[in-house]
């Protein structure tokens, strides 16, 4: 066979996030030697979940493992694996490419502060490309398991513009990967220090690390040690390599948990909280659930990955096993290991196994239960959560109506009581501020935090001292649509319905407002209303009084059962059409729907209606049909009041 060499490219997204690892991570470089054990264990699990239905496989190697060498002299760091292995197209797939979907928008999210893009690095997984933080030339060798000795490959590149790829013949399946250190690195080059980095990143990993034995009876009898320590001939485990999730909890420190968890999620930072869990019983199996502290980039892609390693009896099966958790909770990160589902299970047979169904029920309640816990514990935390995965947890009401109430539980919004921006209540908080007689849990959404805040349905709101929550994340009128109610307490939207069907209206009217000036004021604008409407024409479906007004001259509210104008818009802005009509109501005691009554010019009056359902229509967040004449009318309006203030005669 001829061993072709060939040079090839690098995308310019690799080029471009090998220079930001490399600068931004210079004071993090020990993590480089985390992320190729975690490769290498990975390409073992694979190996193990292939060789199930092709044992020939294993190539008569069936004990897989992980080592760890070291030159000082050519001043190379090598770390080998019999794992899977790859083929050309795949080394040329897995390491000339950055193989994940987003891509761009990550990079387009980097802001040249190194301390912040240390984290969305992170969050992205660097994998592979760590190498380059410490060398300067990087050669891998690898071959797929079941390909023949001849269709080995090596790739080799130094982090710049290229690299090259040619066929060898390699007798052993997996991948070799050595690092060229740079100048400057050779602290690296030390027995004592690799182990060290081992111990804390790797040391419960499924599979052993061996490195060369080397003696070190002078460091335990108190002497200095010497830095050319010889190899002794022999290798030895460097770590447990026992499965963490096996481990009793009381045996396992905080670090090794959050050591695991940068293992599978290949995250910088902490997790905010987890939970290990066995269970016994019907089903036998065990559960380690990370909340992660920072979303994830594409934690909004459609189509990522999502989902917890799922190991059969310490077996590894197969990653992002989506089956186990609903799409709101696809931030949680972690593992299962089940004792009684087949070692050949595929993604088909998860997909209708009433086994699975009941441990994946159990793995949702334990992940709102931990959620929970928190909220009650560490407040800051939760904020913490909230802000990084709140609007996933929002879609929850609408996929798992059995979990309704503890998802809602969850929950955090602004609103009325504080009139900040930051989601910090909950609806028990709103609960148990309401005022004897209500019975509502009062709502409204728009498109931004000021928009609800100021907007005039709330006006009466206030006066009465009711709070209302303030609804602005896109998905809030999706998620009102399926959280209908809290403890038994119906949600009511302050732009739907009339005003007399609101709690206020069963309390004792205002001193300033008796019922029967109420009820005069409804016959004497009776004709004014109906002429409001013909001027208004079909933009709406009803034009009526409100007493919900106290500062306003007009709003527009929907129907009983309708959408409200903020679900209209949004489905517009999607593209579906919309045929609903609002209502427009008038505050009777305002002086621009007071001079309705005494404007006699059928044209005024028509201009004054439009600047009425118009600027109700703003007032909301909505975007008028015809903005250039509304602004005309409106300033003939001002100009209209400015001249009669001035003793002009404007008739």
């Amino acid at each position: 066979m001829v061993l072709e060499k060939e040079t090839r490219g690098f995308e310019t997204e690799v080029k471009q996030l090998l220079h930001l690892m490399i600068h931004a991570l210079y004071s993090n470089k020990e993590i480089f030697l985390r992320e190729l054990i975690s490769n290498a264990a990975d390409a073992a699990d694979k190996l193990r979940f292939e060789a199930i239905s092709k044992p020939e496989l294993y190539e008569k190697d069936p004990e897989l493992a992980i080592h760890i060498a070291y030159d000082k002299d050519k001043k190379t760091i090598t770390v080998s694996d019999n794992g899977i292995g790859m083929s050309r197209a795949e080394v040329i797939s897995n390491l000339g490419t950055i193989a994940k979907s987003g891509t761009q928008e990550f990079l387009k999210s980097l802001t040249g502060d190194q301390a912040k893009d240390r984290n969305l690095i992170g969050q992205f997984g660097v994998g592979f490309y760590s190498s380059f933080i410490v060398a300067d030339k990087v050669t891998v060798k690898s071959r797929r398991a079941g390909l023949s000795l001849d269709e080995g490959v090596c790739w080799e590149s130094r982090g710049e513009g290229d690299y090259t790829v040619e066929a060898l013949e390699k007798d052993k399946r997996g991948t070799e990967i050595t690092l060229h250190l740079k100048e400057g690195e050779e602290d690296f080059l030390n027995g004592l220090r690799l182990r060290h980095i081992v111990s804390k990143y790797s040391d419960h990993i499924n599979i052993p690390v061996f490195m060369p034995k080397e003696d070190y009876s002078d460091l335990l009898q108190g002497k200095e040690s010497k830095d050319d320590k010889k190899p002794l001939g022999e290798e030895e485990v460097v770590n447990r390599a026992t499965a963490l999730w096996t481990v009793p909890k009381s045996d396992i420190e905080d670090d090794a948990y959050i050591e695991f968890y940068k293992h599978i999620a290949h995250d910088f930072e902490d997790p905010l909280v987890w939970a290990h869990n066995r269970v016994e019983g019907k089903f036998e199996y065990t559960t380690l659930l990370y909340i992660p502290s920072k979303a994830p980039f594409d934690l909004w892609q459609a189509h990522k990955p999502r989902g917890l390693k799922l190991y059969v009896k310490r077996v590894f099966i197969m990653d992002n096993a989506e089956q186990f958790l609903p799409n709101y909770l696809r931030f949680v990160r972690g593992v299962i290991d089940c004792n009684d589902l087949p070692l050949n299970i595929s993604r088909e047979m998860l997909q209708s196994n009433k086994m699975i169904d009941a441990i994946r029920s159990s793995i949702i309640k334990r992940v709102l239960t931990m959620l929970s816990d928190l909220a009650k514990s560490d407040k800051e935390k939760y904020a913490q959560f909230w802000r990084e995965f709140g609007q996933a947890l929002k879609e929850g009401p609408a996929e798992d109506f059995a979990n309704k109430e503890a998802i809602a539980n969850l929950l955090r919004f602004s609103s009325t009581f504080n009139e900040n921006e930051n989601q910090d209540v909950s609806l028990d908080d709103y609960i148990t501020r309401m005022p004897p007689g209500q019975e509502k849990i009062y709502y409204i959404a728009a498109d931004t935090f000021n928009s609800a805040r100021h907007s005039p349905h709330l006006e009466i709101f206030k006066v009465k001292g009711i709070e209302a929550l303030l609804l602005y994340d896109r998905i809030d009128e999706w998620l009102m649509a399926h959280l209908t109610e809290y403890q038994k307490k119906p949600f009511q939207s302050v732009a739907r319905g009339e005003g007399e069907t609101l709690d206020f209206a069963k309390e004792k009217q205002p001193e300033d407002k008796p019922k029967e000036k109420d009820e005069r004021q409804q016959v004497a604008f009776k004709p004014i209303l109906e002429k409001v409407k013909e001027a208004l024409g079909d933009k709406v479906s009803a034009v009526r009084l409100t007493n919900r007004l106290t500062s306003s001259p007009s709003c527009i509210v929907v129907e009983e059962g309708q959408m409200t104008s903020q679900m209209q818009r949004l489905l517009k802005s999607a593209g579906q059409a919309v045929a609903y009509k609002p209502i427009l109501e008038l505050n009777p005691d305002h002086l621009l729907v007071k001079r309705l009554e005494h404007e006699s010019a059928e044209a005024s009056f028509k201009d004054l209606s439009l600047i009425l359902f118009d600027q109700a229509i703003l007032a909301e967040g909505g975007q008028l049909d015809d903005p250039a004449t509304f602004i005309k009318k409106f300033n003939e309006l001002l100009l209209h009041f400015a001249m009669k203030g001035n003793g002009h005669d404007t008739t």
